[in-house]
């Protein structure tokens, strides 16, 4: 055994580990080892080892991709690749360095098995300033964060680590940014709770904005934490550094730094409280100086005394109001949208008193099973001709947390009663006959209490039998047209309909394939998720992946089966992700529509009297693609086959990918 340096007077108390081979590293040069958890600079020169501390104290350069080269001075200095500082190789110290300055060195061996480093024990872990702020979100429920490790958020991402090894909350590492805050949003909008996403400063940060606005714009909590550069080179010229304060102000109800002052508690607390009560989007920049201040006895925050119970009733005399107008109606009509999903028994109650038809919006699709005696199904540009015909018929629209979209079109002319807790929604667009501001469960409950008798109302139980017969005796119609193309989307939602589990959830994406899905489709209990307001495309599968994060942390959802949806276009945007799914095993069967084109804008160029142009899609074999990402692909290219591969596909433990080839023009 051979000790070449030992800085640490008691080598005894060092913990070794075998860094390299004898003869791994060749004279005069310098690379990276990793000693337990202490990165080094492993340097072979003049016939000795030496290592010293990896990190330059400029602005910590990695001194193991250094060089060792030769002054103007005769001597030879390990040089930093980053701004040129020096060092000796052998001592650490700086040109004309003292015995207090330099490198931190420590001891090396030569045994028969390679090269050793003596590195001290690691110290006890000392809390920092993130580490307050990931327990502060673990109390106040957070169970899941998206992301990717870098450069700028170490700090943050070792205290997440720390709450993982705890068993508080999972992380999952993605491929690139904009999947992690997609996926945040259909974990969000699954379970109300809010997921956290990861990013580095710069770029990283600015990958999540689609996905976070995507949240915002459906009312969904979730947590951003970018790291940032730190606070001493905040400047436009600062490498990847912007202005985070100013890029994330418009999408974040919640927006701070995380600087060196902060109460790291409360701002954590602020912004986990924002996201869940304006059920918005919550930004926490970090600094990366900032990430590892001590905090070593500051209490954590948590959610007692600071929520109150989300309850609150419209007034008796305007509930009263509302009775007056449903019982005097002959022909009533429910319509719901998405934000009534968390009180849809009191909602179907409501429509068996009145016997009139429940129609969703489409972001509301699956709230009511359509095989309930009182579904309407979709109304809009995505719906059926079902609700459509209920709307113009009816003589009173009960509207109820619906936004009044454009996409659904809800008749204006018509007298409505509108039911939301969000006063902004109450007769947005036009006016309406009577708004009723209250929470809708609270509400509906309250109608219930004080309703009087209805009036001579007509019991529409059977004309909905007969125009879901007439619709479907039309999609039955359409099950029979085939070009020689590809398959049609009545024939893939057809089939779908039979074999997705009742129970499943199902994220779609963006595009035709969602305007046929939700035109044939027929849900029986699915829950349905999609990007609504944003409208974007490449939502589906990283939204799938937060979907499968939910089953695993609550253990309502637990054993559901996620089902998403998307076509080619959208899929391909985050393609990638499909190897983050094998890599976390999740359970997840994605029905991908192959069209090789984006279909819905070469309909709208058509609409649009425009010429068709750039439209056209190169695709790999996406069923071969997902085979060799570790996951189960199967490709159908005849109705005849959909049934058995989507069932195949189901069953599988694990990631799985249905390519469907299909028509552009039979959707």
């Amino acid at each position: 055994m051979n000790q070449h340096t030992a800085d640490h007077d008691n080598a005894g108390a060092l913990e070794w580990h075998r860094v390299a081979d004898a003869d791994q590293l060749p004279e005069g040069r310098v690379t990276t080892v990793t000693a337990g958890r202490k990165t080094l600079a492993l340097v072979h020169f003049d016939g000795r080892y030496a290592a010293m501390d990896n990190r330059c104290p400029h602005q910590g350069g990695p001194l193991g991709e250094g060089s060792i080269e030769k002054g103007v001075d005769g001597q030879c200095w390990l040089r930093c690749p980053w701004h040129g500082w020096d060092f000796d190789p052998l001592t650490g110290k700086p040109p004309g360095g003292h015995e207090d300055t330099g490198q931190e060195m420590f001891a090396v061996e030569i045994r028969a098995d390679g090269l050793y480093v003596g590195v001290p024990p690691e110290p006890p872990h000392q809390r920092t300033a993130t580490d307050v702020i990931a327990e502060t979100m673990v109390n106040w429920g957070l169970k899941r964060v998206f992301g990717m490790v870098g450069h700028s958020n170490l700090g943050l991402a070792d205290a997440f680590r720390l709450q993982e090894e705890a068993g508080n909350l999972s992380y999952i590492g993605i491929r690139h940014e904009g999947a992690a805050s997609f996926a945040c949003s259909g974990y969000a909008k699954l379970t109300g709770k809010p997921a956290a996403c990861l990013s580095i400063a710069g770029p990283g940060a600015t990958n999540m904005m689609t996905g976070l606005w995507d949240a915002k714009v459906d009312r969904a909590p979730v947590i951003a934490c970018p790291g940032q550069v730190q606070v001493q080179v905040f400047s436009p010229f600062a490498f990847q550094d912007i202005d985070l304060m100013s890029a994330f102000a418009p999408v974040g109800a919640f927006n701070q730094l995380v600087l060196h002052a902060t109460n790291y508690a409360e701002i954590a607390s602020l912004a986990m409280k924002t996201a869940i009560v304006e059920r918005d989007v919550s930004v926490l920049i970090f600094p990366d100086d900032a990430q590892t201040l001590p905090a070593p006895e500051m209490k954590a925050g948590a959610p007692n005394g600071r929520l109150a119970a989300p309850r609150m009733t419209a007034a008796e005399d305007v509930v009263d109001a509302a009775l007056d107008r449903i019982n005097a109606a002959r022909r009533p009509l429910i319509i719901v949208g998405y934000g009534a999903r968390e009180a849809m028994d009191a909602v179907v109650d409501l429509a068996e008193d009145l016997n009139c038809p429940v129609l969703t919006t489409f972001k509301a699709k699956g709230q009511i099973p359509d095989t309930h005696p009182l579904a309407g199904g979709v109304l809009g540009r995505s719906g059926t001709p079902v609700a459509s015909w209920f709307m113009n018929e009816c003589d009173l629209i009960i509207a109820i947390g619906s936004s009044f979209s454009h996409h659904t079109g809800i008749e204006p002319s018509k007298p409505i009663v509108q039911i939301d807790m969000d006063r902004m929604h109450l007769g947005k667009g036009h006016p309406v006959a009577l708004p009723v501001w209250g929470e809708i469960g609270e509400t509906l409950a309250l109608m219930r209490r004080v309703k009087r008798g209805r009036g001579a109302g007509v019991n529409q139980r059977k004309e909905i039998a007969e125009r879901w017969a007439i619709w479907r005796a039309e999609k039955q119609d359409r099950l029979g047209d085939d070009r020689g193309r590809g398959i049609s989307a009545a024939a893939l939602f057809e089939a779908m309909t039979r074999v997705v589990p009742a129970d499943a959830v199902m994220p779609v994406d963006v595009g035709n394939n969602t305007y046929s899905f939700g035109r044939y489709f027929e849900p029986c209990g699915q829950r349905i998720l999609m990007s609504g307001y944003l409208g974007s495309i490449g939502f589906g599968f990283p939204a799938a992946m937060g979907a499968w994060a939910a089953t695993q942390d609550f253990k309502e959802y637990r054993g559901r089966k996620v089902v998403s949806v998307s076509g080619d276009g959208g899929f391909g945007q985050y393609a990638m992700e499909f190897t983050t799914a094998v890599h976390y095993g999740m359970d997840i069967t994605h029905v991908l529509m192959n069209n090789a084109e984006l279909g819905k804008i070469s309909k709208e160029q058509r609409a649009g009297e425009w010429p068709v142009w750039q439209t056209a899609l190169t695709n790999p074999d996406f069923a071969e693609f997902a085979r060799s990402c570790g996951g189960m692909g199967m490709r159908v290219t005849d109705k005849a086959d959909l049934e058995r591969a989507l069932k195949e596909a189901i069953a599988h433990d694990g990631p799985a990918l249905v390519e469907v080839v299909t028509d552009a023009e039979l959707v």
